[in-house]
């Protein structure tokens, strides 16, 4: 089973978003226009994620494939629209 740990953080500009990294690594690696759009990052929690564990409003296994492919992965609020980054 794949256990891949994380850590959350939510946007203090965008309500109800939230962006997963690998923990330990750096908000600084993202694409500079998603780093703009979410201004300010609050840590919330760090978290060991598997293909098993209920998360509140995603998958974990897109999240997991989304932290391995991409770095990131950009949880937006229900009905919020994806940003061009």
């Amino acid at each position: 089973m794949k256990i891949l740990d994380c850590s959350i953080y939510k946007s203090r500009r965008r309500p109800d978003t939230y962006l997963f990294l690998p923990r330990g690594a750096s908000s600084a690696a993202l694409p500079a226009g998603l780093r703009q759009m979410l201004g300010k990052l609050e840590h919330v929690m760090d978290l060991s994620l598997d293909p098993q564990r209920k998360l509140a409003q995603s998958d974990p296994r897109q999240v997991i494939a989304a932290l391995e492919s991409e770095g990131y992965y950009l949880q937006l609020p229900p009905g919020g629209s994806a940003p061009a980054a």
